[in-house]
């Protein structure tokens, strides 16, 4: 079964976002994935996880929430 760890940062203010899905990636094992929850597209944070060999997809919901999924470049996706 496939682990994600959701990072729901719609109420909260910069830089806290950020901060939380840093603190969930550095926690990862093999595999597993992070999924953030924003009301606004984290452009710096592309940057970031690229630097970093992480890769991401970003889609936006109907009710304007941007769910980012993150995973490690290695690791592929599912």
């Amino acid at each position: 079964m496939e682990t994600i760890h959701v990072v729901d940062a719609r109420s909260l203010e910069p830089p806290e976002p950020m901060e939380r899905v840093m603190e969930a990636l550095s926690g990862m094992k093999p595999g597993e994935k992070v999924q953030l929850l924003l009301y606004r597209e984290p452009f710096p944070l592309y940057g970031i996880l690229q630097r970093n060999h992480y890769a991401h997809r970003a889609e936006l919901r109907d009710d304007g929430t941007f769910e980012i999924l993150i995973w490690e470049e290695t690791g592929g996706i599912s």
